[in-house]
C-alpha cells in the first residue's frame, strides 16, 4: 500500500519538485550501493573475483 501512495505522490509533484526528487534519490540510491559495496569490501566477498581479476590481468587475459 505504502508503494502505491509514494507512486501517486510522485505523480502529482510539480516539474520543479519532480526535479528536486530525481535529485535527492539519485543520491540516495547512490549512498545505498556506495555502503552496500563498503559492506562487501569488509566482509571479504569480494576478495576471490578481485583476486581472480588481477591473476587474469597479469596473466594477459583480461576480460570486460
Amino acid at each position: 500500500m505504502i508503494i502505491h501512495e509514494v507512486e501517486q505522490a510522485i505523480r502529482e509533484l510539480s516539474p520543479d519538485e519532480l526535479t528536486h526528487f530525481r535529485q535527492w534519490f539519485e543520491e540516495f540510491d547512490a549512498s545505498l550501493w556506495d555502503e552496500q559495496f563498503e559492506q562487501d569490501v569488509r566482509s571479504g566477498k569480494l576478495d576471490k573475483p578481485a583476486k581472480k581479476a588481477i591473476e587474469d590481468f597479469y596473466g594477459g587475459k583480461p576480460q570486460e
